[in-house]
């Protein structure tokens, strides 16, 4: 998944690449079986991930995925949340921000939603 604002977004899992700028972790739990330095992951804001609820609630049934989108964004929509969404805008702005997930479709995961937060430049 690629972005035009600056934002791209790679498994974890994936060996680091030159190309990758700031590398966020959007996920709530830390990758199973992977060190933090192999992660090579500069930030991990997890007030930007889905809340322990909503995601398992999506995980018990993945077909849910509309409704947990609609709930995810109004997650994001939070006041406390603003600046953390500006701070990766503003990362994006000057250099590439790479969003890490070590979900296996990351198309059908809470990143798509994230990043659509991050393009919008307003609230969800």
């Amino acid at each position: 998944m690629t972005s035009t604002s600056g934002f791209r977004v790679r498994r974890v899992y994936d060996p680091p690449e030159s190309g990758d700028g700031v590398r966020v972790l959007v996920d709530r739990l830390w990758p199973r079986g992977l060190s933090k330095e192999a992660a090579a992951v500069d930030e991990w804001p997890k007030s930007l991930t889905p809340s322990g609820e909503l995601r398992k609630w999506l995980h018990a049934e993945p077909d849910r995925y509309d409704e947990f989108s609609r709930r995810y964004r109004a997650e994001l929509a939070a006041p406390e949340l603003r600046g953390d969404l500006a701070h990766l805008r503003r990362l994006a702005s000057a250099r590439t921000v790479t969003l890490l997930t070590a979900v296996k479709n990351p198309d059908h995961s809470h990143v798509p939603v994230l990043l659509e937060s991050l393009e919008d430049g307003s609230p969800p």
